[in-house]
């Protein structure tokens, strides 16, 4: 375990030791701690990631907890809004940034580690109303479609030919919104939608699917200046997890009937 490694270096340093000894353990001792410290932030995404009365709670958030006990990292998880955590981890030294959608473009911007759950990109109208825009064929890419501003849905909406977006500032405000007739379609992650929807009293039954997009695998993100020891760290921790079956159980608990990701992948970014 690392902390007991840190415990261990500590007790060294202060011991009577000769002054290089010394000085070289405590270089290793401040060094491994510090690759532990990071800032980290999730956005309000049932039921990765949400805000309760009490805190905050999630699968993702089980996860990185979980991992966090296996590091020794005792950071405190914030919740802030989507922008202000992805503008953080695009500028910051060492942030960690859970959960987002892995894709090509992010990949460059920022080093990833997963995945952690598997989504569908889907687009969504309300119940009884995909049969008639169908039937629309491509006609149906001109419809105003509504997204999370700044999300990678959003994105796999423009990618996939949509003109016409309309960007609500969270997930519910864009439910609400499809529902309130501002637009007929709405693109959102599979995994997300029933969570959403409970939000505004309403439920998955309530909607129907119009067409799948993409796959997308969702990831902790990593800020590029975030030292290579804390996301080797993070790295192993995941898979001891998945290993153990500890990663399956928080699958299981969150996302029942979902298939949990058995591989670990490490996404080196800035190339």
């Amino acid at each position: 375990m690392l902390s007991q490694a840190l415990l261990f270096l500590q007790q060294m340093c202060a011991r009577r030791l000769p002054v290089l000894m010394f000085g070289i353990l405590c270089l290793v001792f401040a060094h491994a701690a510090q690759a532990q410290k990071l800032t980290i932030y999730t956005e309000d995404w049932p039921p990765m990631n949400f805000k309760t009365k009490t805190g905050i709670d999630g699968m993702a958030v089980d996860i990185v907890k979980a991992m966090q006990a296996i590091t020794g990292n005792k950071e405190e998880i914030q919740l802030v809004p989507w922008a202000r955590g992805y503008k953080a981890v695009l500028e910051d030294d060492n942030v960690l940034l859970f959960s987002l959608g892995r894709s090509p473009e992010r990949e460059k911007l920022m080093h990833m580690l997963g995945p952690i759950a598997i989504s569908k990109t889907a687009v969504y109208t309300r119940k009884g109303e995909a049969a008639r825009l169908k039937a629309l064929d491509s006609d149906i890419y001109k419809l105003p479609i509504g997204a999370y501003r700044g999300s990678i849905f959003a994105d796999a909406a423009k990618k996939k030919g949509f003109i016409n977006l309309a960007q609500a500032d969270s997930p519910l405000n864009s439910s609400r919104m499809l529902f309130a007739r501002r637009f007929d379609l709405w693109v959102e992650g599979s995994l997300a939608v029933n969570s959403v929807l409970q939000e505004s009293g309403r439920s998955v039954a309530d909607v129907e699917e119009v067409m799948v997009l993409d796959s997308l695998e969702l990831y902790l993100a990593f800020s590029l200046k975030t030292r290579a020891a804390s996301i080797t760290l993070w790295e192993n921790a995941l898979r001891q997890m998945k290993k153990d079956g500890s990663f399956q159980k928080i699958h299981q608990k969150w996302l029942p009937g979902e298939v949990p990701p058995m591989e670990v992948h490490r996404v080196e970014g800035g190339h």
